[in-house]
């Protein structure tokens, strides 16, 4: 790519950057109630993108080899405790990772 190319890329990308931030606010006003698809969305996507994780992060495990997927399983089970407990998304899933990573960097070494 040439240097001009590489500008209009790198301005597009942001361009599309600021809308997609900027959007949400320019169409939806305080004044007028909050579409009831928005409220919807709102409300099921957070679930949605949780168990896509699970599904992604689980997909190439083998349950019947090596370790027996247990440094996953535990990350799971430790992930949903966390949510039930403390219902912070963030928390749940850095305290899953940390202890499949401990796990998979200390205890099942492969």
């Amino acid at each position: 790519m040439t240097f001009i190319e590489q500008c209009i890329t790198i301005g597009l990308c942001a361009l599309a950057s600021v809308l997609t931030r900027a959007l949400p606010f320019l169409l939806l006003s305080e004044k007028k109630p909050t579409p009831p698809i928005v409220r919807y969305l709102g409300n099921v996507l957070p679930a949605a993108v949780f168990g896509m994780l699970v599904v992604y992060c689980l997909k190439d495990t083998s349950f019947l080899s090596g370790n027996h997927g247990l440094p996953e399983i535990a990350g799971v089970i430790v992930t949903a405790a966390l949510h039930l407990r403390f219902r912070q998304m963030l928390l749940s899933i850095g305290g899953g990772t940390m202890i499949y990573m401990i796990l998979i960097q200390y205890i099942f070494i492969p």
